[in-house]
């Protein structure tokens, strides 16, 4: 079964679970600010607070495996749903960021640079604990209670059901890890668990944080690439969140009619394989005592740099693979900017 079918199918699983629902996110947007209901970023379409409404209203127990698992399903295709989007990455620069660290210091800021509400990314021939992952929704989530930015991955297992549908909470906090974005998260389900006299989380293992960030380290690189000011992004038009229209009722954003297909890096793609075959041919010839260095391709990296008056102020670049010793300028990838 193809993706966009699984994700037409996940849409239409939530609509026979939840009747109504899509309704209900319609009227928590359009509200946003106002008739009674708190103020959010515009990078989030609703806080996953109006996904517990929905939920809970149908559920007597709140505090739930069912709830919390449907909460984040909810959450994720309702903001999916505006766009449909699905990202197909060039299998040369899928692999290369893959490999690609994410390293130090997350890079919060450039997170609140999604192309749109929730993103869908296709990974082929990648497991996670064991399984093979179809792809990942990430969405950014405000928490209207504490104030506090979120990012939200829901992993798709692959088997077009309900339930293989598994949240990943991370915390966007300043100066933070990988690691320390989801300790945070794992800490807060904890708290929540004990306030509600709940012991579905309280016999989390200390490591598994450990385990998460080393098991989606390689999804945050696909989704900080798409965050990138030179992402090289193609399909009809440009992505983007639908524009709000002009009805009886006041301004609405409607959601897309039909799923659409992003290829994403194409062009680099092309050119890193260029540069293996032309590494390849180098290396087969044999070098001389006067040969060139071989062609080969730096690995991709993010490097901060120190910019402006007095060198002050802090710049993050994604430093994508780059052949190195290939004399072709067909060969060079995109101008690299840097992430503000």
């Amino acid at each position: 079964m193809s993706t966009v079918s699984v994700m037409q199918n996940c849409l239409r699983e939530a609509e026979k679970r939840f009747p109504g629902g899509w309704k209900s996110f319609a009227e928590f947007h359009q509200s946003k600010g106002r008739n009674g209901l708190p103020d959010w970023p515009d990078w989030c379409y609703c806080p996953m607070a109006a996904a517990y409404a929905v939920v809970s209203g149908r559920r007597n127990n709140r505090s739930s495996v069912g709830t919390i698992g449907d909460v984040a399903r909810l959450s994720a295709l309702s903001a999916w749903r505006m766009t449909r989007s699905v990202y197909r990455f060039d299998p040369a620069l899928y692999a290369s960021l893959l490999e690609t660290p994410v390293s130090g210091k997350l890079p919060v800021e450039v997170l609140f640079q999604l192309p749109e509400w929730c993103v869908y990314i296709e990974t082929p021939g990648f497991l996670w604990s064991g399984e093979k992952l179809a792809g990942f929704f990430a969405h950014l989530e405000y928490d209207v209670n504490m104030h506090r930015a979120e990012l939200r991955l829901l992993l798709d297992l692959g088997s077009a059901s309900w339930d293989h549908l598994i949240g990943i909470p991370l915390h966007l906090l300043e100066n933070s890890t990988l690691e320390d974005a989801v300790s945070s998260a794992m800490q807060t389900a904890r708290e929540y668990a004990a306030q509600n006299n709940s012991n579905l989380l309280e016999a989390i293992p200390e490591d598994v944080p450990q385990q998460i960030n080393s098991s989606i380290e390689p999804l945050i690189s696909l989704l900080l690439y798409l965050c990138s000011t030179n992402a090289e992004i193609s399909g009809q038009g440009v992505p983007g969140n639908p524009k709000p229209v002009k009805t009886r009722r006041g301004m609405k954003v409607f959601p897309a009619t039909a799923p659409r297909i992003w290829d994403v890096g194409v062009r680099i793609g092309s050119a890193l394989r260029r540069a293996e075959q032309a590494g390849d041919k180098s290396n087969s010839a044999g070098t001389g005592s006067g040969a060139k260095k071989r062609p080969h391709v730096r690995r991709a990296h993010w490097h901060t740099y120190l910019v402006g008056k007095g060198r002050v102020n802090r710049v993050l670049k994604w430093i994508p693979p780059v052949p190195v010793g290939v004399s072709d300028d067909r060969d060079l990838p995109t101008v690299i900017k840097p992430v503000k």
